[in-house]
């Protein structure tokens, strides 16, 4: 399929608690992970103060939104109890939401998601896309949060030790679809949602690349599009060379590559570690889209 380079107009803006973020051209969601065993950065920014200053480079590296983790949800993780993931975020987001910047929560329990959004976050993004008692119930009670529904296959425990058969796209649509119009049946506007086809989560190294090959037929579903191919297992599956696979942060021009292929392939939001780098990169795309045709 060739490549689009413009969205359908009724998915060009993003409603979250105080901002109405414009989508016409694509936005950098930062990420901070306040997780000792992130799979990336390994526990770097652990510490309050760490991750303050981090997410303040993000920033001037020229990041849109910053998405904040205190669980993290690589293969095999486990899962951190509610007040300990409480306890992670708490002195950050006292600090982080005077910044009047957009700030994005990764998580899927229903009591967080009520805790930050009382703190003032503007969006919730849940790799389960509401799908834990209570948690469609807590958006839905929100006058203006944003929201990101992914797609997960399993569970992060399990969902690498037998991942998705079949048909990915048509799977990940279908999954897409029912759990969108169950946010809009819940009384979820349709300017609050975006959709993410859920990169590395229990798919295989083909279908991720599937997912990025044909990922313009999800813009079908009439919602932004965000991806997060950064420094995922499967761009290391691409470069192995002789046996060895480059650690994730070894991976951070294909990473980029990747965010780009989004990008071009329809994505409205990329979520990324390498900031700066992807930036740049966006730039050069939109100069020479700028320049494409005589003036």
């Amino acid at each position: 399929m060739d490549t689009p380079l413009t969205r359908p107009n009724s998915a060009m803006h993003w409603q979250t608690t105080r901002f109405e973020l414009d989508l016409s051209q694509p936005k950098v969601m930062g990420i901070v992970n306040l997780t000792p065993d992130s799979f990336s950065d390994a526990g770097q920014h652990v510490e309050t103060a760490q991750a303050l200053r981090h997410a303040e480079q993000l920033l001037r590296d020229g990041a849109d939104i910053l998405d904040i983790g205190a669980e993290s949800t690589r293969p095999g993780a486990v899962v951190v109890p509610m007040e300990q993931e409480l306890a992670r975020l708490g002195p950050f987001l006292r600090e982080a939401v005077r910044w009047q910047v957009p700030i994005s929560v990764d998580t899927y329990k229903p009591e967080v998601m009520q805790a930050v959004l009382d703190a003032g976050v503007d969006i919730v993004n849940d790799i389960w896309a509401l799908r834990q008692p209570g948690a469609e119930q807590v958006v839905a009670a929100h006058p203006s949060c944003g929201v990101c529904l992914m797609h997960m296959h399993r569970d992060p425990q399990t969902m690498q030790i037998e991942t998705m058969a079949g048909d990915v796209l048509r799977e990940v649509e279908s999954f897409l679809h029912a759990r969108m119009h169950a946010l809009l049946d819940a009384g979820v506007g349709a300017a609050r949602l975006v959709l993410d086809p859920g990169i590395g989560f229990g798919k295989t190294v083909a279908q991720n690349f599937q997912l990025l090959a044909q990922q313009a037929d999800l813009l079908h579903l009439g919602r932004p599009v965000l991806v997060g191919w950064s420094r995922k297992s499967a761009l290391g599956a691409a470069l192995a060379h002789d046996g060895q696979v480059p650690e994730p942060a070894q991976r951070q021009v294909a990473s980029v590559a990747a965010a780009l292929l989004a990008v071009q392939r329809g994505a409205s939001v990329v979520r990324v570690h390498d900031v700066k780098d992807t930036v740049d990169a966006l730039k050069i795309w939109q100069a020479m889209n700028q320049n494409a045709r005589p003036h």
